[in-house]
């Protein structure tokens, strides 16, 4: 009885030791996964390629099966709900652009010298006839209050964490995607980002490329946003320009800084 006792504990000794040693070698996965860190890893996206507020240029190509046109725009932003978009090139568009600041957003039309104060409602509906959003340009980040955030895979890709995180909405939040998906690397770069709607059936998707060093960090130069049943409807931004910065100015973000010429 006394040997098998000592058999006993030794067993249960040695499977306790072998799952700490597990606990101790993937502690971080166990981390890794909790609903907390998939809320936070979005908001570190959120917060990488907008900064505390920054200056870009870009250039977006709409792509349709028919035509295609490229305008080159001037961006501001500030924090998590002030941004400036206009419209540098070409000269017939010259002088468009669109001011959020906070919940509110205006429209500026140069020809008929007229700002249009826009309905909450038009955040998500497409600016400038492009397959982005109004809420996508102005980098809003309401996504991280409006949805619950779960990450269902970490995977690695040369040494890199990526955290793939599917997000559903809150029952009263007032949304328009079922479901939105996202991988995102550990250091906060977002590498794309899925579009579903309340079937869960994937509608678009956005893909980052080319990281290069801009603004002082790491930065997808590329982003291509496209319809999954109509893919060569598609829009493009490449980054020409991008600067972060501690503050800028209030009088920018304001309907003055809207009808303001911009070089």
């Amino acid at each position: 009885m006394g040997l098998f006792r000592f058999r006993k504990n030794r067993y249960g000794v040695s499977i306790i030791l072998v799952l700490l040693f597990l606990i101790i070698l993937s502690g971080s996965s166990f981390s890794d996964t909790t609903p907390e860190m998939g809320a936070r890893m979005v908001k570190k996206a959120f917060d990488y390629y907008r900064g505390a507020a920054s200056v870009c240029v870009v250039d977006m190509t709409i792509h349709r099966p028919s035509w295609e046109r490229t305008v080159r725009i001037k961006a501001f932003t500030r924090g998590e709900h002030d941004s400036l978009f206009k419209i540098i090139s070409p000269p017939r568009d010259k002088g468009n652009g669109t001011l959020k600041k906070g919940d509110d957003m205006w429209t500026f039309n140069p020809r008929i010298n007229r700002i249009i104060k826009l309905p909450a409602s038009m955040m998500s509906q497409s600016w400038m006839g492009s397959d982005f959003s109004n809420n996508d340009l102005a980098k809003s980040d309401t996504i991280v209050q409006d949805y619950s955030h779960t990450i269902t895979e970490v995977k690695e890709n040369n040494g890199i964490k990526i955290y793939v995180i599917e997000s559903i909405p809150f029952p009263q939040a007032p949304v328009v995607w079922g479901m939105l998906r996202f991988e995102i690397r550990e250091d906060g770069i977002m590498l794309s980002q899925g579009f579903y709607d309340e079937d869960r059936v994937l509608v678009k998707k956005l893909v980052t490329d080319r990281i290069n060093m801009m603004g002082g960090k790491l930065f997808p130069v590329c982003w291509k946003i496209s319809k999954i049943d109509e893919p060569d409807e598609y829009t493009t931004l490449t980054y020409l320009e991008l600067e972060f910065k501690a503050l800028l100015p209030e009088k920018i973000f304001s309907r003055a800084g809207l009808k303001k010429k911009i070089r």
